[in-house]
Parts: C-alpha cells; sequence; structure tokens
C-alpha cells in the first residue's frame, strides 16, 4: 500500500496536489478539513465542538483526531493506499499515525512538504475565502493559524527526516512542475 502524507501550511495547495496524487495513484484522498467541515455542516455534537475550535484558530484535539481517523480508514474498501491531507499535524498525532499503519501492516511511504512563503499563503487564503466563502479564511484567523502552524505542526518536518520519509517540494510556481516534483518523489519511494 501507498500510504502519503501531504504536508504544508493552510494555503500551500495541498488539497489541488492531493487531488492529482490520488487520480495518478489510485488512492483514496483522506482530508481532515473536509472531513471536520462535513460534520460542522451537518450540525453534530463534534461539529460543533469542531467549529468552536478551528474559529480560534487552534488545532483539533489529537484523541478526536486519531479516533476520526481510524474510523475513516477501516471503512475504505478500495484503492491503493491514501493520502493523509491535514493529518498529522504533531508529533504525537506521527506516532499515533505510524502505530495505526503498522497494526494493519502498513507505514508512511513519504512525507510530501508542499513549501510556500508565508506572504504568498496569506494572498492564497484571502482569495480562498472570497472564492469560497469560507468563515475561517479570514486575516485574524488566517494569521492564528500560520502561529499554530510554525508553533506545533512545523516541527514534523524533522520528524519526519528523522523517519526517512521526508522529500521538500518548493510549492512556488505552475501547478504542473510542482506535481512533477511530487510524483518523481513518489516514485523514488515505490
Amino acid at each position: 500500500m501507498l500510504n502519503i502524507v501531504i504536508f504544508g501550511a493552510p494555503g500551500s495547495g495541498k488539497g489541488t496536489q492531493s487531488e492529482r496524487i490520488v487520480a495518478k495513484y489510485g488512492l483514496n484522498h483522506i482530508s481532515t478539513g473536509e472531513v471536520l467541515r462535513g460534520e460542522i455542516a451537518a450540525g453534530t455534537e463534534l461539529g460543533e465542538t469542531a467549529k468552536r475550535i478551528i474559529d480560534k484558530g487552534q488545532l483539533i484535539p489529537d484523541e478526536l483526531m486519531i479516533s476520526i481517523l481510524a474510523s475513516k480508514l477501516d471503512s475504505l474498501t478500495s484503492g491503493n493506499g491514501v493520502i493523509f491531507d491535514g493529518f498529522p499535524r504533531t508529533i504525537a498525532q506521527a506516532e499515533a499515525l505510524k502505530a495505526m499503519l503498522n497494526e494493519r501492516g502498513q507505514d508512511v511511504t513519504a512525507m510530501i512538504e508542499l513549501d510556500v512563503p508565508e506572504d504568498e499563503l496569506m494572498k492564497r487564503l484571502l482569495l480562498r475565502g472570497q472564492l469560497s466563502g469560507r468563515a475561517d479564511d479570514n486575516e485574524e484567523t488566517i494569521k492564528k493559524r500560520l502561529v499554530v502552524y510554525n508553533e506545533q505542526t512545523s516541527p514534523l518536518k524533522e520528524w519526519y527526516k528523522n523517519d526517512g520519509k521526508h522529500c521538500y517540494i518548493n510549492g512556488l510556481g505552475e501547478l504542473d512542475r510542482i506535481f512533477d516534483d511530487i510524483a518523481a518523489a513518489i516514485d523514488s519511494r515505490m
């Protein structure tokens, strides 16, 4: 099984490139953001809890995300593996993901890091907010999300480097060039 973690700050292109990876490699796409937005839209208890946390620009607690992810993984019936989009976001989550996959006789194949400068991230997210109406794509919340990313999520780069899974990708430029770089990184791990 091919299990990919796509990694980068909010607005780095994870969702866009995930669609391309899914199409090329026949993977299932698990986007924790989409799962959470679905729960919020449905007005579930989980959705209401998640909305309060997200509106403050904070991360969902590990136990909650790991439980959601395990359930989603176990419900998959086809595909050549999974692309994890938006998970893990902390070292504890990366350790839990590794343990969860190992219990299933699998591991992360590669962690693809999409690197984009913060000024470009801000432009992309503000534009996305205008086009999509996403309430969390406003300047104040974006700034909070980037602080959380830099403090809590960014250390994952070193964790995945130490695990031999890290693949750096320059996330600026033409979408096709970025995807070609991603595909080359994945292909080198197969």
